[in-house]
């Protein structure tokens, strides 16, 4: 464990494959920057990797001001234990007060083994992140300047702040899509930092022997128009509705948990803090209830049309427009109007 360094940097840990940068690394950036100038600390990023040097400028583009590079023919792609030694180290050497790393297979891997190993705190799958104060109720001793670390919990019912006070540095995860992608600075300076990790035969004793990657079928971060059904929907031929509509406008389908837990479509069409963060022009929520977890990923949509026959239901607190009635009704009508304007 790191006594908590108040001067500490606020570090991302910037994933990359096959020399790209991941988005949510990039988006990272953005809100690490804001917290570094609310602490009025150096914001830092860690790059591991080979022959990804390059991929600094980017980072220190959008944020930066050192980037710790570690340059090693056996860190040329992603293995737990050598990568863990790397951030371990560099850890323990920098002190830095808070690491962010992005909630994908390669980062939901890498923190939990980190955070035990500085036994330090984490928290994952946060929607937001920020600087505020904790006051103890029993000793009344107030700590400044603490990340507040924002994530729904007990199956959504709540939004949950989460705080370190004294096991740092304090680390978190957030979703690709959660954090805004700030526009990058070609003209900003700041400092590459080489570092040197020793590993021993432990570290490597994994051995990397094929590797197979399954290209991304679904990509509802890019789309303009998303319409997404949910559990309200009530069974997977009338999901077809949404297929349809989607068709219909030129838009993507999505969905709820509840719409893919209940087998009406893949989990790769899943909006929300178990799935993906979206932000389209126009997002129609048909059959959605609008439980918490499904409104942190898709309520910074533009513009929000909710159609459901329950009138209480969450999903028109966040709507910019609602339709009370039966989907299954509401949906050819629409599709009909569309298709007659056209």
């Amino acid at each position: 464990m790191i006594e908590p360094n108040r001067q500490g940097e606020v570090w991302v840990f910037a994933e990359q494959e096959d020399e790209h940068l991941s988005d949510v690394s990039l988006e990272l950036c953005g809100k690490a920057r804001e917290l570094a100038d609310r602490l009025n600390v150096s914001m830092g990023a860690v790059l591991i990797g080979w022959n990804v040097r390059e991929l600094s400028y980017r980072l220190i583009a959008l944020g930066a001001d050192n980037v710790y590079h570690v340059h090693d023919t056996r860190l040329e792609h992603y293995r737990t234990l050598p990568y863990a030694r790397v951030m371990c180290q560099l850890i323990q050497k920098h002190e830095p007060q808070i690491v962010l790393y992005g909630a994908t297979a390669q980062g939901r891997d890498l923190a939990p083994r980190i955070a035990s190993a500085m036994r330090a705190g984490l928290t994952a799958d946060c929607t937001d992140l920020d600087i505020g104060a904790y006051t103890e109720p029993k000793t009344k001793t107030v700590h400044e300047n603490l990340l507040l670390q924002v994530r729904p919990a007990f199956g959504g019912n709540i939004i949950a702040t989460i705080i370190n006070c004294d096991r740092w540095p304090q680390m978190a995860t957030v979703r690709e899509g959660v954090m805004r992608l700030n526009d990058a600075d070609p003209g900003r300076r700041g400092q590459i930092v080489e570092e040197a990790i020793e590993f021993d035969d432990f570290d490597l004793s994994v051995k990397l022997i094929e590797r197979h990657r399954e290209k991304r079928t679904v990509d509802l971060k890019a789309a303009r128009t998303i319409v997404a059904g949910g559990a309200g929907v009530a069974n997977a031929q009338d999901f077809q509705l949404i297929h349809e509509l989607a068709g219909a406008i030129g838009g993507a389908v999505g969905a709820s948990r509840g719409a893919v837990d209940a087998g009406y479509i893949s989990k790769e069409y899943q909006v929300g803090q178990t799935g993906t963060t979206v932000r389209p022009a126009l997002y129609i929520a048909c059959g959605v209830s609008g439980a918490v977890q499904h409104r942190a990923g898709m309520e910074e949509s533009a513009k929000i049309i909710a159609i459901n026959w329950d009138k209480d239901a969450p999903i028109f607190g966040v709507a910019h427009y609602g339709i009370v009635g039966d989907l299954r009704k509401v949906i050819p009508m629409m599709i009909k109007a569309i298709r007659q304007k056209d």
